[in-house]
């Protein structure tokens, strides 16, 4: 699988521009983390750009969400460990992380959120200004990104990955994308 073949899937099973910004800003992260740990950036780009692929064809459904996407995602080429990672994103499966993969995209997923909004408060709306210092401030407001679960960031630990550098990684791969994101 490319990730022209992946974006090309996105585009046609996702119609909320929203939605695809936070898939291109999931596997922004997702490749930064690839990128810290030595791992490999297209399998760990490609799992995070695939993640939420069904969402709109589950119509939100909790329980079929996320099955639909390692499927479709095992039929567009994905391995079994991208598979696995996509399912388990969804913890309404009770299927627990265990890699480092899958640790990874079920912190990224919500962090995105975070990063979106802190933007969005801001005079521009744009990310080149927001830093992670005001990111981790606004991280203990619970109104803040309210849908945004800090409980699921803050996992990171479990891969040896403070809160903050988290956080600064994030923020720094997303204002890397930025002019795609429309931010």
């Amino acid at each position: 699988m490319t990730r022209d073949d992946a974006l090309a899937s996105v585009r046609a099973n996702v119609e909320n521009r929203n939605l695809i910004n936070h898939m291109l800003a999931t596997e922004a992260i997702m490749r930064a983390l690839a990128r810290r740990f030595g791992e490999d950036e297209e399998v760990w780009g490609l799992t995070g750009l695939l993640h939420d692929i069904d969402v709109e064809l589950t119509e939100g459904d909790m329980h079929s969400h996320s099955k639909l996407g390692a499927d479709i995602a095992t039929e567009l080429g994905a391995s079994e460990g991208m598979a696995r990672a996509i399912l388990c994103h969804n913890e309404a499966h009770g299927v627990p992380c265990e890699t480092l993969l899958e640790k990874a995209l079920c912190c990224t997923d919500p962090l995105t959120g975070l990063i979106v909004a802190g933007a969005l408060v801001r005079p521009d709306k744009k990310l080149a200004g927001l830093t992670a210092q005001s990111l981790i401030k606004r991280f203990g407001e619970k109104r803040f990104a309210a849908g945004a679960n800090r409980e699921q960031m803050a996992k990171c630990s479990e891969f040896e990955l403070e809160l903050e550098e988290f956080i600064a990684l994030g923020l720094e791969a997303m204002q890397g994308i930025a002019a795609e994101l429309g931010l």
